[in-house]
């Protein structure tokens, strides 16, 4: 009997009742691969856009009405169970993290990749569920910090959108940097950001950024919640926005800035960047966490088998930290 494993499958692009539970079999580990029996996986964001299409210009690349790697998620963590015969970096029984990148595929029982991927061993100190969460928030975080917006210890920086996935990982990294960090939050997050190392807290539902005589000399917008047009009024004269999210606008201002002016607007695909470069940035960001200056934030867990349900509760806007599935 062959052995079977779950997954989820995204019919048609559009809401998480998109998402389909299939059952497939268990792939062979080709003889660059290691067979992963998955543990816990993310559900990010990223993963939503592209469950929904979105934005609409990325689905030529994508897919035009459904994705062509039509299997869900990215970031995962588990146990190694079987390995191709030219594989050297694992064993049988190691625990590993790490992402699936373009094939997707993360939201299963098991999964199969090349070893030289994105791929790392996973320590004790982190949880299933915490490790699965490493390849978004802190990864991308440490990115656009230290890469794009060449944050240096003394600047002020201010985390758009600071309980989430991104701005709890954010907080703590631009910290670790020495930097003085201020955060966006509603009130009933406000203590949660301050105990990640935000020095100062903004209420975004009573208080605009924009229109206080602060300034900035970096301005992550974690989630695309503002535009580098309304920003720009906020950052220092040398200053730096950078966000994730890339629009028409943000492309536009990345084209200004980077002819015109001292001010800049930056984006990167963290996820294209090539593997041996995000295992670097990986162990960088297992070094601060075994220095306790970066841990997860844990939202909610839900059961694998309940995927749409933890993709709505992703998009209400309303989680701290992250989601993960288990099972």
């Amino acid at each position: 009997m062959t052995a079977t494993r779950t997954a989820w499958q995204i019919t048609r692009y559009g809401g998480p009742d998109r998402l389909q539970p299939v059952t497939l079999p268990v792939p062979e580990p080709g003889p660059n691969e290691i067979l992963i029996r998955i543990h816990a996986s993310a559900v990010t964001r990223a993963d939503g856009m592209m469950r929904a299409g979105k934005p609409l210009w990325a689905r030529p690349f994508l897919g035009l009405r459904r994705p062509r790697q039509n299997l869900s998620g990215t970031g995962f963590s588990g146990t190694v169970l079987a390995l191709g015969p030219n594989t050297t970096r694992f064993r049988v029984g190691d625990e590993v993290f790490g992402e699936a990148g373009l094939s997707f595929g993360a939201n299963a029982s098991h999964i199969a990749l090349d070893e030289t991927g994105t791929l790392m061993p996973k320590p004790k100190t982190l949880s299933h569920e915490e490790a699965a969460t490493m390849t978004d928030g802190p990864l991308t975080s440490l990115n656009f910090l230290e890469n794009l917006a060449e944050l240096r210890a003394g600047e002020k920086v201010l985390i758009l959108a600071g309980s989430g996935s991104l701005g709890s990982a954010a907080i703590q990294i631009a910290a670790s940097m020495g930097a003085e960090v201020t955060a966006t939050t509603s009130p009933r997050n406000a203590g949660l950001v301050a105990s990640l190392g935000a020095t100062h807290v903004i209420d975004y539902t009573s208080e605009d950024f924009t229109k206080g005589p602060d300034r900035w000399d970096v301005i992550f917008d974690t989630i695309g919640t503002s535009s580098y047009g309304q920003a720009a009024r906020a950052l220092t004269r040398t200053g730096r926005y950078v966000n994730p999210v890339l629009t028409l606008g943000l492309l536009t201002a990345m084209a200004r800035t980077a002819l015109f002016g001292t001010r800049k607007a930056r984006f990167s695909a963290t996820g294209l960047l090539k593997p041996d470069t995000l295992r670097s940035m990986l162990d960088h960001l297992l070094d601060l966490h075994a220095g306790d200056k970066l841990t997860p934030v844990m939202d909610r867990t839900w059961a694998l088998s309940d995927l749409p349900e933890a993709h709505r509760y992703m998009e209400t806007g309303r989680k701290r930290g992250n989601v993960v599935v288990t099972g």
